[in-house]
């Protein structure tokens, strides 16, 4: 997957389309949390740590529905992947050509 966790991303379709947020985890092969976005309402019951009630929190969305915000430019983009000088495999914005992981 290009996406990884910590990552600033945008919605790109949906209803939540334009909204903005950074990857809390990836929930399976192809799903991604993403901070603020999706929030579903679930009834917790109570347990010994928690009074129990309503509780709003970010569900998963596919990684197709993402685009990466690329740190250099601020615009959503594309991901690529290369090789560095030093010969290690990187991810590159493909608008601006930046390195997006930090080395």
């Amino acid at each position: 997957m290009k996406l990884k966790k910590g990552d600033q991303v945008l919605v790109l379709s949906g209803k939540h389309a334009g909204k903005k947020g950074k990857i809390l985890r990836m929930a399976g092969e192809d799903r991604i949390v993403v901070e603020g976005v999706n929030l579903v309402k679930r009834h917790q019951r109570a347990t010994q740590k928690f009074q129990g009630g309503i509780v709003e929190r970010p569900a998963a969305l596919h990684v197709s529905k993402l685009a990466l915000i690329c740190p250099r430019c601020g615009k959503p983009s594309r991901i690529g992947k290369r090789e560095s000088s030093e010969g290690r495999r990187v991810r590159f914005c493909r608008r601006c050509q930046e390195i997006v992981d930090k080395v």
